[in-house]
């Protein structure tokens, strides 16, 4: 081989699971990519799908008792391909990492200064830092010598004004406590306004969106110049939106009542409004296609569940309009985002007077590829955009590491601004409905 390495792996580690996809970053194609799930269970499974080459999906079902195992059989599918880790053509691995605080605001080369901050901010990201850090300890033990890159869902919101991060209470109490809104989804974020601007044929910098990711976590954005101002999720992936299993915005004071009226303890409200809320909270079910079906049958809790979920939308659009003053477009990604036509036509239903609208044909038009769905007279564009999370962090990370890049690329940033911290403080084809 001749030439700088171009290929990236990209691992999303989760508390028991890691996806995972190789790229190559000369022309953007992908290589492989997979699933393990199930880790320290006795039905564990690897799902590895070739992506050159021919060949299908191959699933391993075995024991995998811990993530060194996990992607030591990765690395394995990998090599049977001849994509092992160990191939020079390696340049980088990228590590989606939920928790960023305000201490990284970029992309980072992972030193043990940057493993430390991660670990401090397990206290305000207790479900996913530590994954995170297993999936970056393990790979870095497989490759120590290559560099491994952190990408942060919260960087892309650390662009807020204080008026809209600052939460309303003593000041010194949440920056003892690090309480402030954080955001996530943020390589999403970032990905589909962009990926937006570039679809009305401008740049970045002369567009005002308001991004809408509906998953199973849902989260908004607006997104001035390419700068994220606002969004909806907070210290937490709890706050805003109505998400599949998570409550979103509610009253504070719910907490309090919950514990005096209903004696209930900190950890077991926890769980209902993260486990037990949303869509399956209101109606059992958290898939939007299932839901969709029992409100065409008029099931009434369905109705509810449907109805809730739209009026959230439809207020944070609203809301997000007014803070952007001139809205261009409206952008709708991730799994229900991308899939249900009938919530994209319900959340921007009656918003006529501020440019909005969708034409019915082209909504209902199923695609893999970007589009616009509002008529050629609304004077806002309505857009289905799909996300590539793992093509914005192996981006991210090529462009950190490739060419050199790495060198004094430490924790602390380097005289190029490669460093990403700052001393101042593949599944969307579903409609199922985390961060």
């Amino acid at each position: 081989m001749t030439g700088t390495p171009t290929r990236v792996l990209v691992l999303n580690s989760g508390s028991s699971s890691v996806k995972y996809q190789l790229l190559d970053m000369s022309d953007g194609s992908r290589l492989a990519q997979g699933l393990v799930e199930r880790i320290g269970e006795e039905t564990s499974r690897l799902a590895h799908t070739p992506l050159h080459g021919g060949g299908g999906t191959r699933e391993r079902l075995a024991p995998i008792p811990d993530h060194a195992a996990a992607l030591k059989a990765v690395a394995e599918e990998l090599a049977a391909d001849g994509l092992g880790l160990d191939s020079p053509e390696l340049a980088a691995i990228g590590h989606r990492v939920v928790h960023g605080g305000l201490r990284f605001t970029e992309p980072t080369v992972i030193d043990d200064e940057v493993i430390a901050e991660i670990e401090r901010l397990v206290p305000v990201a207790p479900l996913h830092n530590p994954a995170n850090l297993l999936g970056i300890r393990t790979a870095m033990s497989l490759r120590p010598d290559l560099p491994q890159v952190a990408v942060f869902d919260t960087a892309f919101h650390t662009t807020m004004p204080e008026s809209a991060a600052r939460y309303a209470i003593d000041v010194e109490t949440a920056d003892a406590h690090r309480i402030r809104r954080y955001g996530f989804h943020g390589t999403s974020h970032a990905y589909v306004s962009r990926e937006t601007a570039r679809l009305l044929g401008k740049e970045p910098e002369e567009v005002n969106v308001i991004v809408l990711h509906l998953g199973n976590g849902a989260s908004a954005s607006a997104v001035r110049g390419g700068r994220c101002v606002d969004t909806s999720m907070g210290l937490t992936p709890l706050e805003g939106l109505v998400m599949g299993t998570r409550s979103g915005d509610v009253d504070p004071a719910v907490t309090f009542h919950l514990k005096r009226v209903a004696g209930m303890s900190a950890d077991e409200i926890d769980v209902l409004l993260n486990k037990r809320s949303g869509l399956v909270g209101l109606c059992g079910d958290n898939d939007m296609r299932e839901i969709r079906r029992r409100v065409d049958e008029g099931d009434e809790r369905a109705v509810l569940a449907f109805d809730v979920y739209i009026h959230r939308l439809k207020k944070y659009i609203g809301a997000y309009y007014a803070v952007l003053g001139r809205v261009d477009a409206v952008a709708f990604t991730a799994g229900v985002g991308e899939n249900s036509a009938p919530v994209r036509e319900a959340a921007i239903a009656g918003l006529e007077e501020l440019g909005l609208a969708v034409d019915a044909g082209l909504n209902a038009v199923r695609s893999g590829e970007a589009r616009v769905i509002s008529p050629e007279y609304a004077r806002v564009a309505v857009a289905v955009v799909p996300t590539d999370e793992e093509l914005e962090i192996a981006r991210q990370t090529f462009a950190l590491t490739a060419g050199g890049a790495t060198e004094g690329a430490t924790a602390g940033g380097s005289d190029g601004g490669s460093g990403g911290m700052s001393g101042n403080a593949p599944e969307n084809t579903a409609e199922k409905v985390n961060a």
